[in-house]
């Protein structure tokens, strides 16, 4: 009898060669994954196995089909059977039915697969561990997003996909390597797989093999936008700490704005990184709207985002140097945001004309303002400080690393009431609060809050605090003089000065501040 051929969730009818195969499906296949197309009778582009359990010849915990070839036909059914829905096909060239197959050939099928195992050596498991936690250098949480337009046509897809195939082995996915998802984009934007849904790269593999072309407009911009908010969420698979990377594959160009994708991308912290194939040639530049798309799309114009192949034709020769790339841990400028990249200070007025009701207003806007930012102990940082003459620590930038209990800590805070030293204050949290983080990877914010004239000088600490590295946003309310809050602030003066007259307007400028200390964040990074 012939020998079963071992199978994956993912093979279809039509990649299967002989008129009649016996084959052995896995178990614990995931149903939703399942595309079958008919009932019965099923158009070759089903998979085999999803056809196998829709029509009850296994279950799934797997085992021996006997597949056999038949012509195609028109209008495939929908029907949901055993727990797969199949879809409706309108026609297809070819077919296949299921029967089971026999036991014999299920334990031939695993004596082939143990006898053309490799003979076993001492150091053969070792190396099985090492593979299934892929390439630990290469720390990445990649989306491809793959060009499934009428541009590229279905040719050059499936070369794109054997391309986006290649660089998937070559990163080395594993569970402590590199994880990957694909996105495709056409008219409207398709996530075909997440990050969490395959750790290795068998699977992988299969799943892009899967992949069917859409055809559509080449709306880059709309999937890239949607890729960068929808995809890096952390139910999806997105690891904390691991740079998030979008590479967007681009034949010829793009039929909408890539700008304003750009800009959002950057927002969340992803790197976006182009390829570009069969850049568009001289005639046809008239029919491009923005001739610099792929430098308004990529995390920095500094070369090392695009790339460029001539053609999809003889890719095999750009693998490894895109591979190199995605690798480089260090390059991805983007994944610092200002949300996960800073230290934010509040040094806090508790003088006693501020009044118990009125310290609650502040602290609410000191919490309104610490919640917008993601701490951690490799993200961003917030410390307080209160003063009157005197100063209280509350807390450092190391006291506590996730967002609840710094929301706490700020809550617990007790008003202290006494004179107001504003300049005696800031040397002091300088010193002490910012001193110890100094040399750190973030870069330091102090947001000074009072509501009164300050008894000695603000101007000369300001200025050591700002020539320390510190930018100072004042926030005056009340009393606060307005001279004093320019002294303080860093330049430009008017975008780091703020003043209310009454508390409950703190709570308005909370986006303000948010903003300002962006601003300023990705005006150092330029």
């Amino acid at each position: 009898s012939l020998a079963s051929t071992a199978i994956t969730c993912f093979t279809r009818g039509l990649d299967l060669r002989k008129g009649t195969e016996d084959v052995l499906c896995p178990a614990n296949c995931p149903l939703w994954q399942f595309y079958v197309f008919g009932d019965g009778v099923y158009a070759s582009l089903s998979s085999v196995c999803g056809a196998a359990i829709h029509s009850g010849v296994i279950t799934n915990t797997g085992g021996a089909v006997r597949v056999q070839t038949l012509p195609g036909q028109e209008n495939y059914p929908a029907v949901n059977a055993n727990g797969i829905q199949s879809q409706v096909l309108s026609r297809w060239a070819s077919s296949f039915s299921v029967t089971a197959g026999t036991k014999n050939t299920a334990l031939e099928a695993v004596g082939r697969s143990v006898s053309t195992a490799r003979p076993s050596t001492g150091k053969r498991p070792k190396k099985t561990l090492d593979k299934k936690a892929g390439n630990k250098d290469c720390k990445a949480d990649i989306a491809f997003l793959i060009d499934g337009s009428y541009n590229i046509g279905q040719r050059r897809f499936n070369l794109q996909k054997n391309f986006v195939g290649k660089v998937a082995v070559m990163l080395g996915i594993g569970t402590e390597g590199p994880h990957v998802g694909v996105v495709q984009a056409s008219e409207h934007p398709k996530i075909e797989f997440y990050l969490k849904n395959f750790t290795a790269t068998k699977e992988v593999l299969f799943a892009i093999k899967e992949l069917g072309f859409r055809g559509g407009n080449s709306n880059t911009g709309k999937a890239l936008k949607y890729t960068a908010q929808k995809f890096f969420s952390l139910e999806n698979g997105a690891r904390k700490g691991i740079p998030k990377i979008i590479v967007v594959f681009l034949d010829g160009w793009p039929s909408d704005d890539l700008e304003e994708a750009g800009i959002v991308a950057r927002e969340f912290g992803v790197n976006v990184f182009i390829v570009s194939v069969a850049k568009p040639t001289t005639e046809e530049l008239g029919m491009v709207q923005d001739i610099g798309f792929v430098d308004k799309a990529v995390c920095r114009n500094n070369g090392f985002f695009s790339y460029q192949m001539p053609t999809w034709f003889g890719t095999t020769k750009y693998v490894k140097p895109l591979v190199q790339k995605l690798c480089s841990h260090e390059q991805m400028l983007c994944s610092k945001t200002c949300y996960n990249s800073v230290n934010i200070g509040f040094l806090i007025d508790g003088s006693s004309s501020i009044g118990e009701s009125n310290f609650r207003l502040v602290l609410e806007f000191v919490s309104n303002v610490a919640k917008a930012f993601e701490i951690s102990d490799i993200g961003s940082k917030v410390a307080a400080v209160q003063f009157t003459y005197d100063q209280r620590t509350e807390f450092g930038f190391t006291d506590y690393v996730t967002k609840d209990k710094v929301l706490s800590a700020i809550r617990n805070i007790q008003y202290m009431s006494g004179g107001t030293a504003t300049g005696d204050a800031i040397s002091f949290t300088t010193r002490n609060v910012f001193g110890p983080v100094k040399d750190g990877p973030n870069k330091n914010f102090l947001v000074v809050l009072t509501d009164g004239q300050s008894y000695d000088d603000v101007r000369g600490p300001a200025a050591a605090a700002q020539k320390a590295g510190i930018t100072v946003f004042s926030v005056g309310v009340a009393w606060a003089p307005l001279d004093d809050l320019k002294d303080m602030a860093s330049e430009p003066r008017e975008s780091h000065t703020f003043f209310t007259r009454e508390f409950t307007g703190l709570e308005m400028m909370v986006p303000d501040i948010i903003r300002g200390i962006c601003k300023d964040f990705l005006d150092s990074k330029q």
